[in-house]
């Protein structure tokens, strides 16, 4: 199906976009799965995290917004977290330093007194044709941003959860079909997978939930911020659905996992991929 050609620099803005990504601000009708859960979205101004902090909103959750500094997009969801009649905290900053990490899990815990679902969806990439383009400070700050932040996050929120809350990763069908021109984001991405796969059985005694969600390409400012301009425009096309999916398409998937109707599924990784195979 295709877009129009078009690139941002990164971490891109929503509002540049064409088309712009449907974030379930319309679609999205919710029916009380989340009442009275709190839950801390990282990357969530924007993309699948915007689309996730919508839902759980419509579904009675109070939301943290963790967000790098794109204020614009931030302040909009939280515009569409408020007029569902919930909560919205404002957190700007780089989960690449744990001290935000842990920053961004006291202010949530202080606003809302309690922490019942960790998103953890920010992430960083950028595409290279070649391993020696990649630069050592490319490497290590998509490893901070992707893979540590979330182990910071985990490792402060812990302390606030209790028997039914869930932590949840965003992986990626890359996570095991790699894109060779994605490779640190890949590995990431596949780390995410194995941590939350470790965390289901480390915390399953605490009646604590971890799994991840797997998506494939998905129509996010990312996407025109770091791929070239002739990926930009066939973004999607092979997959067997035949087009990029919209941030709203994986709210369900989201909304499952942090709700009880999840309460026996720990360990798995959901694709929402269009059709590629994840193993």
């Amino acid at each position: 199906m295709g877009f129009p050609e078009q690139q941002q620099q990164p971490p891109g803005s929503t509002d540049a976009m064409d088309p712009r990504p449907d974030h379930g601000e319309v679609s999205y009708r919710g029916s009380g799965k989340l009442a009275g859960k709190t839950a801390l979205i990282t990357g969530a101004d924007s993309g699948i995290g915007k689309a996730v902090a919508i839902a759980y909103a419509r579904e009675g959750a109070d939301v943290a917004i963790s967000y790098l500094d794109e204020d614009a997009d931030a302040e909009d969801t939280a515009k569409w977290v408020r007029e569902a009649g919930r909560n919205a905290v404002l957190i700007r900053g780089d989960l690449a330093d744990p001290a935000h990490c842990r920053e961004v899990v006291a202010r949530t815990v202080a606003e809302f007194g309690r922490l019942d679902v960790l998103v953890s969806n920010a992430a960083y990439q950028m595409s290279h044709d070649t391993i020696e383009e990649i630069s050592d400070e490319e490497w290590d700050h998509t490893v901070a941003t992707n893979i540590s932040a979330f182990f910071h996050l985990i490792k402060a929120s812990l302390p606030h959860m209790g028997p039914g809350s869930s932590i949840i990763g965003s992986s990626s069908v890359n996570s095991d079909s790699p894109s060779p021109t994605l490779m640190p984001y890949a590995a990431t991405k596949a780390a995410i997978a194995n941590m939350t796969a470790s965390l289901a059985q480390l915390l399953g005694d605490r009646g604590i939930r971890a799994n991840s969600v797997a998506p494939g390409p998905i129509w996010t400012p990312l996407i025109p911020s770091t791929m070239p301009i002739e990926k930009v425009a066939n973004f999607g096309d092979d997959t067997p659905l035949g087009r990029a999916g919209q941030p709203a398409e994986l709210a369900a998937a989201y909304v499952l996992l942090a709700s009880d109707e999840g309460s026996y599924i720990s360990g798995a990784r959901i694709a929402v991929t269009g059709g590629r195979p994840i193993l």
